[in-house]
């Protein structure tokens, strides 16, 4: 009795291995055809379809390091950002109003707290003040956007 039960034991995991293998081969080749349906219309991801952005001239700024505005002030930023500017002539205007950019600058980040730029939102959003100071004292959309190379909170 105990042979009878051994070859149906083995029978039915042979034919368990047999339809697992079967499932497997259906699978692969539906993945592989439509891998080639993907190919042959010449797509390849959305993002390769899309234009590349064109960023404007890049004007590297000092780092700086402030206090922020947390109780006992025992919170500082460390921050280095990159301007992206909209022509070369707002290189020119930057680089000749460095002082007023920098004091922009230094004027707003001492006044935020460590809740205010903790979160990505946080530093979007420090990201257009930013933009809009330096924009009001500046040809107007002079400052296309800032870029944080350095962002460290201790």
């Amino acid at each position: 009795m105990s042979n009878k039960v051994l070859i149906i034991v083995a029978l039915v995991f042979v034919l368990l291995l047999g339809m697992m293998g079967t499932g497997f081969f259906f699978m692969w080749n539906k993945m592989n055809a439509a891998n080639a349906r993907t190919a042959d219309s010449g797509e390849t991801g959305a993002l390769s379809a899309e234009e590349p952005v064109k960023i404007g001239p890049i004007h590297p700024l000092d780092t700086f390091i402030v206090n922020l505005a947390d109780e006992g002030g025992s919170r500082y930023l460390r921050v280095t950002m990159n301007l992206e500017l909209k022509d070369e002539d707002s290189v020119a205007l930057v680089e000749e109003r460095l002082p007023l950019v920098r004091n922009g600058i230094l004027m707003v980040l001492p006044a935020k707290k460590y809740a205010d730029i903790s979160t990505v939102e946080g530093k979007g959003a420090l990201r257009d003040v930013l933009v809009a100071k330096l924009n009001s004292f500046l040809k107007p959309d002079s400052v296309a956007n800032i870029y944080f190379t350095e962002f460290v909170v201790q």
